[in-house]
């Protein structure tokens, strides 16, 4: 049974820091391409960054400079490290695992950046 399970969101104020967490279970995790979503109320699921197993990154182009997405293949576990946050950044985060032909979730967890 695959579970992902995510970690270290929270309140933040404008311009701080935080970094959230993705522990994966019941996958090849260093074969799995790992990412990080988000969903704001009343929007789309967004792509918020990738990272291949061999750790080559990706990141929409909001993000870039901004957030940080790394992984332990040693420990299953993908991090996503974002400062210098928004109020539109403020989101339900969601870890994604993609394992041809398939595409695994988390539950999700929110990040709420407010002053």
């Amino acid at each position: 049974q695959v579970q992902l399970v995510e970690s270290g969101g929270g309140l933040v104020q404008p311009g701080g820091s935080l970094r959230l967490s993705c522990a994966a279970s019941g996958i090849i995790f260093s074969f799995a391409v790992m990412g990080w979503y988000r969903q704001a109320p009343g929007k789309q699921r967004e792509l918020v960054a990738t990272i291949t197993g061999g750790g080559t990154a990706t990141y929409a182009d909001a993000m870039k400079g901004r957030f940080t997405i790394s992984r332990d293949n040693a420990k299953n576990t993908v991090y996503l490290q974002m400062n210098s946050l928004k109020p539109e950044d403020t989101a339900v985060y969601y870890c994604n695992a993609a394992q041809h032909p398939i595409n695994y979730w988390g539950q999700g967890t929110q990040v709420t950046v407010s002053s």
